[in-house]
């Protein structure tokens, strides 16, 4: 069984596109923490915009956002060559483990330091090593509920929506399919991720919480489209890796057209 799993060719993918997927996932949650200006990356000024009547909103991101945009584009490869139950496969998984690499950083929190640690960071201006950590690492428990439940139905929107728009579009136009469940799904995970850390955790008012979803909407919304020719990149590479003839037959029984193949 293990000469077929390290030779079979869309064994070996899944494998490395599930390793790929969770390790993005959790990087993401872990530099989640850290809040950056997107004008200031880009070099221009604060935007300082209102939405419904909340004044000086500019794109101040997580840095989380910089890697989720690839969790999509992965599904919705996973979507075209393996079909929905691979990708609720892999974020079933990317939630497991997620929830135990969290598990394990409280565990890691509330061990007791040794002495010397706690000042072993004051030559890089670190004045208590323990606060820094728990900083990091210490993430409220509303924000972790929220993302992880954000991630797991924006997931399944995406699926829905992609095989939606696949049936009608067939094999082709993979751009419309990609993008558009992307977009939607996007919308649904900045939504659900602000309600539940910040609404409910945190009772924050309606306006204040959609007009940050709105904000981080439109960045969602741009990359969605700005990483669409990645989607036919990166369909292309697999393509090859498999062979076309192979492809094909799975991107047929990811439609559940096993009877064409």
């Amino acid at each position: 069984m293990i000469t077929n799993i390290v030779t079979d060719k869309p064994t070996k993918l899944f494998i490395a596109i599930t390793a790929f997927f969770v390790a993005n996932a959790l990087i993401a949650e872990c530099i989640g923490g850290k809040i950056f200006s997107f004008e200031k990356l880009m070099g221009i000024a604060p935007v300082n915009f209102t939405i419904l009547g909340q004044s000086s909103l500019s794109f101040n991101l997580t840095c989380g956002v910089l890697l989720w945009p690839l969790e999509f584009i992965i599904t919705d490869v996973v979507n075209e060559f393996y079909g929905p139950k691979a990708v609720r496969r892999i974020s079933y998984t990317a939630v497991v483990l997620i929830s135990y690499a969290f598990i394990m950083f409280f565990t890691a929190i509330k061990v007791p330091g040794a002495d010397f640690w706690f000042g072993s960071g004051k030559e890089n201006g670190i004045e208590n090593m323990q606060t820094a950590f728990s900083g990091i690492f210490g993430q409220g428990m509303w924000i972790i509920v929220g993302s992880l439940s954000a991630f797991l139905i924006s997931q399944f929107v995406d699926v829905y929506v992609f095989h939606k728009i696949k049936a009608i579009t067939g094999d082709k136009l993979v751009w419309i399919r990609a993008t558009g469940s992307t977009i939607v799904s996007q919308l649904v995970d900045s939504f659900v991720v602000l309600f539940i850390a910040f609404k409910i955790g945190k009772n924050w008012s309606w306006q204040l919480v959609l007009a940050i979803c709105l904000v981080n909407y439109c960045y969602k919304f741009t990359m969605a489209i700005l990483l669409t020719p990645v989607i036919y990149f990166i369909e292309n590479q697999i393509t090859r890796y498999l062979g076309a003839d192979v492809a094909h037959k799975m991107k047929l029984a990811a439609m559940g057209k096993q009877n064409e193949i």
